[in-house]
């Protein structure tokens, strides 16, 4: 808490020197504010293989566990204050309700869809001063290695304070302190009641789990974005959490470069990525057990803005013996996520990862608004320690969007993905096949 103490002094503080407001009175900043909302018709179909160990090895049947489908509905609403005297207040409101979800489907999707209820997501007092903004409270974060997702129905947030500063040329500094979580679904937070999810001591560590959060006392993380160079953008983060599953701190660390070649009528894209976690947390027991002290090494290359056309070819690659945690919330993604089962599979300990991605832009065809990408991964991963398994898995994904140009703000995306796992069991040299294949279509409306 003395980051937020800190923070707060200083904000008092520039706040009594500065003169400079946007609205004249406390009521006009209120009356001047801007207020936004979102509609969205979210629907999610899954079917889930497993292997069947009551017979045969290679036997797999359907898990129903992790089989069903959910149409998901939301609301909205968002306002921020005009400033006054340097200061504005903001507020996100997130309302679900799934009316018609059977009982497969709400166990299929517990953890980051199925749910019904309101939850204030954003309620922040915010600060500007110079090139200096300041937010304390309930609100999104968009970081490397804190990062909240938007991909399911209820958007992930955080509770806490941020500091983003712009003085140095071309350079942006972050500072932020996480007290708080909220994640997509109650039972996503610890609960099974089926109401929208709250705020708890509780958080995503991306690499531990996807869905399953651990406990955490406080979590603080800096960052910072360097644009000097014409088209090279070098970013840095570090994130320490303490006492993640009332045990252990976890730190997270994170360095990329991004450098864009224009081309005569294409853009030539180069990347690279090292990230890495340090902590004593080991999760599982025995030839089970995980340990997370892990680094993943990551680069691209693509090309983009060809006639429409556009195509990235990704490889990564992780440490020996240990899983890489990506940081906190769902939206700490690593470069070889894939569209639909995302990162989960490229963070393990002694994977390799590969992804390919085609994509279109159908407006240079007349058809404004329509894009598509197809996609296929692989994410090999070799024995590690005296674990009794390796698994490779195989995926192939597309997605296609549109934003319709006869109604501002509405826009329409189908996604799939089917995963192939073929895993190596070397208590008896065997090897068994599961599937996974996902549907989802988003109907959003912005106004």
């Amino acid at each position: 808490m003395q980051f937020v103490k800190l923070s707060l002094v200083a904000v008092v503080v520039a706040s009594l020197a500065s003169h400079t407001f946007a609205a004249d009175t406390l009521a006009d900043a209120f009356k001047n504010g801007k207020a936004s909302g979102e509609l969205r018709a979210w629907y999610f179909d899954k079917d889930t293989e497993k292997l069947n160990s009551s017979t045969a090895p290679t036997s797999v049947v359907k898990d129903t566990t992790k089989s069903g489908d959910i149409l998901n509905t939301a609301l909205i609403l968002n306002y921020v204050t005009d400033t006054f005297y340097g200061f504005n207040v903001g507020a996100t409101m997130q309302a679900n309700a799934a009316p018609f979800v059977d009982e497969e489907g709400k166990e299929a999707y517990k953890d980051d869809m199925w749910g019904s209820g309101a939850v204030l997501s954003e309620a922040y007092l915010g600060y500007t001063i110079g090139k200096t903004n300041a937010k304390i409270g309930r609100q999104f974060i968009s970081t490397p290695i804190v990062n909240g997702s938007g991909s399911r129905i209820v958007k992930e947030s955080f509770e806490g304070a941020t500091i983003v500063n712009t003085d140095v040329p071309s350079t942006t500094l972050i500072a932020g302190y996480v007290d708080k979580f909220q994640g997509r679904t109650s039972t996503g937070m610890g609960s099974s009641d089926g109401d929208a999810p709250t705020f708890e001591k509780r958080a995503i560590f991306l690499g531990v789990s996807a869905s399953t959060t651990y406990a955490f006392d406080d979590a603080y993380t800096v960052a910072i974005i360097n644009k000097s160079i014409p088209n090279l953008t070098l970013t840095g983060q570090y994130a320490w959490a303490g006492d993640v599953n009332k045990a252990d701190d976890v730190d997270v660390y994170y360095t990329e470069a991004n450098y864009v070649l224009p081309m005569n009528g294409f853009k030539l894209g180069f990347d690279a990525n090292f990230r890495g976690s340090k902590t004593d947390l080991v999760t599982g027991t025995g030839v089970n057990a995980v340990s997370y002290d892990g680094t993943q090494t990551a680069g691209r290359i693509s090309i983009s803005e060809l006639a429409g056309f556009g195509a990235a070819f990704t490889a990564a690659t992780n440490s020996k013996d240990d899983a890489v945690i990506a940081g906190m919330g769902n939206g700490a993604s690593s470069y070889t996520a894939t569209l639909v089962k995302a990162s989960s599979p490229s963070l393990r300990a002694n994977t390799d990862s590969y992804r390919f991605d085609l994509t279109y832009d159908f407006s240079k065809l007349g058809v404004t608004g329509l894009k598509s990408i197809l996609q296929y991964a692989l994410a090999n991963q070799d024995r590690v320690k005296s674990a009794q398994t390796s698994a490779d898995y195989t995926s192939y994904a597309a997605g296609i969007s549109y934003a319709v140009p006869a109604l501002k703000g509405l826009s329409l995306e189908l996604q799939y993905e089917k995963q192939e796992i073929e895993t190596t069991r070397y208590s008896n040299n065997t090897k068994f096949t599961a599937d996974l294949d996902e549907l989802r279509f988003k109907a959003n409306y912005k106004f």
